[in-house]
Order: structure tokens, then sequence, then C-alpha cells
């Protein structure tokens, strides 16, 4: 009779501990990992292993027609394209309460998103990216001559090639070697296309920018500024010193970043 007690009081304490677990694992912050123009996935391996080692959930998709998807490139690809991966990705995944974090190029992205489903979301960080609204597109905010070289290729339906790595502040040897092998054209019409959006900018989620300031791309000097000035939305800016790929060349704290930014 003492024995079976025992066993009992143990399977009792057992339970309790898995309850506890699970109601963790629950808790934990998820992270989607929006990477930019010319990267994929991949660019996120570090970041997310950190974010993954502290007990997070984290989840780095690849656009269509860009990394191990770059198969799928085609005319038809555009933000629209971009913007239905991501949604597509939280709502099969069952994803709430997500920490969404769109590089560069993909603050279009992760904006289109926050004006689909705001009720998944928690808050939009948007890491050294573009700040598009409503009628713009990523050509439009560049200066005037990228602008009229960038349109010769929309109308040649031309994708875009990759920039120079050391544009991106990646320039340790071993690692320019790894970045230019995974480096893929950008579809055409992401640059080309409008974003659209039914709802204010941000759609009243919690907004964060976070600058790469050396090097700051002069682009993106711009986009800071416009944060820092915009009182209306009341953007929390952090700043990071390394160039723009910030999650290549400062993983480590760009991902302390991150979880710092949990509430």
């Amino acid at each position: 009779m003492k024995q079976l007690r025992t066993l009992f009081l143990l399977l009792l304490l057992l339970g309790g501990m898995l309850s506890g677990y699970a109601q963790n694992q629950e808790r934990r912050p998820t992270y989607v990992l929006v990477h930019g123009a010319w990267h994929g996935g991949w660019c996120w391996q570090a970041v997310a292993q950190r974010l993954t080692d502290a007990h997070n959930k984290v989840y780095a998709p690849t656009l269509t027609g860009l990394g191990e998807r770059k198969h799928l490139i085609d005319p038809s690809v555009d933000i629209d394209t971009h913007i239905q991966d991501i949604v597509n990705l939280i709502e099969m995944e069952d994803l709430h309460d997500v920490y969404l974090v769109g590089h560069s190029y993909a603050g279009a992205v992760i904006a289109g998103v926050a004006d689909r489903i705001p009720s998944r979301l928690h808050k939009l960080i948007f890491l050294d990216a573009m700040i598009i609204e409503d009628g713009q597109s990523p050509i439009s905010l560049q200066p005037k001559t990228v602008q009229e070289v960038q349109l010769k290729n929309i109308q040649r339906k031309e994708n875009f090639a990759p920039f120079d790595v050391a544009l991106f502040g990646v320039t340790a040897p071993s690692m320019v070697s790894w970045v230019k092998d995974r480096l893929s054209p950008q579809p055409f019409g992401t640059f080309a296309q409008q974003l659209h959006l039914k709802n204010p900018y941000g759609n009243g989620l919690p907004l964060v920018y976070i600058a790469c300031t050396n090097p700051q791309l002069p682009i993106m000097k711009e986009m800071s500024e416009k944060v820092r000035s915009d009182h209306k939305l009341n953007w929390h800016y952090r700043e990071i010193a390394t160039g723009h790929d910030a999650m290549l060349t400062e993983p480590k704290k760009l991902a302390d970043m991150l979880m710092a930014l949990v509430d």
C-alpha cells in the first residue's frame, strides 16, 4: 500500500512538472525573422541559434524567389507575394503574439503583414529597414539617379543583381565568400510594386527601429532620421554599431537586443 501511495505521489509530481513545462513552452516568445533583398532565411542562422538556445521559438522563412526558393523567381513575384508568404507561415503554424522582425527591404513586408493580421502580432521590429508607406514602392525612396537605373530594369523586366557584400558591412574574407555564394537576384516586381495599406501604418502595433550605424548606409540614415522625428507613431529607437547585415556581422549583440525587447 505504501509503495502504491509513493508511486501515486510521484505520478502527481511528474504530471505537475510536465504541465509547468508545457505552460513555459507556450509562454516562450515567438520570433519570425524576415530577410531583406537578395538574401534568404540562411542569413539568420547565427541569430536564430542564439534565440533558440535561450528557449525562444524562432522561424526564419525564405521569401519566394530567393535563397533555396530562387527557382521560383517569376515576373509575378512582388511585395504582395512576400507579404502572403509571411501571413501564410504565421497562420499555418498558428502563431500568436509574434515579434515580427524585418530587415532592409522586408520593412515593406512586415508593414503589409501588420496591415492584414495584426491580431497575431505582438511587436514590429524594423532592422535597418525601409519605412515604406501606403502608395510608396522601394524604388520611390531611392535617390533620383538610382531610381532611373532601377526603372530601366523594371521596364525590361530584369531582376536586380545583388549589391557588393561590402555595402552590407560584410568584410571578413571567409564571410564574404560565404555570403556571395548565397545571394540571389531580387525579383524586379518587389521593387516596382507600390505598397497598399488599408489601415494606418503599423496598424496600432508597437514599433521598434534598430539602426545599423557603423557604417550606416545613406538611405538607411534617412530612414532612421525619419523614425526619430516621427512622434506621431511613438517609435522605440535603438542602434547597433555594425554594418547593414547585423545578423551576419554581430549576431550575438543582435540576438541579445531582440530578447531585450520582450515585454
